[in-house]
């Protein structure tokens, strides 16, 4: 009888642990389907507006969304297609539906922030920023890609260890490649305690104000005045 106890409990905790390990390797999956209506209506936006061609875009997370581009830059008529709580994967994913169409001849990647967050290593960053280079390039292989470092904020100070170690990684890529610029926003939106400067943000302490957005305007400046 003890015998036969035994071996359910050991049934019990190997059915467990499976159970266990399916929910773990379903949470990992990534769900590209929770963009869908964005993406549709970017979609929409270019049947009515018309796609424009050899201009600008920028791309990434809400920090995108959330950035209007037609104040800060008013010459530029730049594309915005920041979708928020996106990480590198979902805009290489939509590449072809909301980018390539474009053929932009400067792009602005702003993510990682939501990768970091979600635990994705500052190594799948800078390798998921890799296959958004090579998507892009494969289709527009002249197109010049600006990464927009990962920001610190108030809300995700905790993972300042993790974002500068991104943020480097991509550098380091940026560095080995002409067509590719790194925009640093780190440090000019740190105070002199090293810590992120609470003026740059809105309540929330994760998303930009005003300020915030002219300290980003003055870091992508100069590779506009050069594209």
């Amino acid at each position: 009888m003890k015998m036969k106890c035994f071996y359910l409990s050991i049934t019990l905790a190997l059915l467990c642990s499976l159970s266990h390990n399916g929910l773990a390797a379903e949470e990992q999956k990534h769900n590209y389907d929770r963009w869908e209506k964005s993406i549709t209506q970017f979609e929409k936006q270019d049947q009515k507006q018309g796609i424009k061609k050899n201009g600008v875009l920028f791309v990434g997370s809400s920090s995108i969304r959330l950035w209007n581009l037609d104040k800060y830059f008013p010459e530029l008529e730049a594309v915005n297609r920041g979708f928020g709580g996106s990480e590198i994967v979902d805009s290489t994913h939509f590449a072809d539906r909301i980018i390539l169409k474009h053929e932009p001849k400067l792009i602005f990647l702003y993510a990682g922030d939501n990768d970091l967050s979600r635990k994705r290593s500052p190594e799948d960053v800078a390798a998921d920023f890799q296959k958004f280079v090579a998507t892009v390039h494969k289709t527009l292989p002249q197109t010049k890609i600006v990464f927009i470092a990962v920001k610190p904020s108030l809300s995700r100070w905790k993972l300042a260890d993790s974002i500068v170690k991104a943020n480097q990684l991509i550098a380091d890529q940026c560095a080995d490649n002409g067509l590719l610029e790194y925009a640093d926003v780190w440090k000019p939106m740190l105070g002199a305690d090293g810590k992120p400067r609470p003026e740059l943000f809105k309540s929330d302490g994760l998303h930009l104000n005003h300020e915030g957005y002219l300290v980003w305007k003055k870091a992508v400046q100069p590779f506009l005045n050069h594209k």
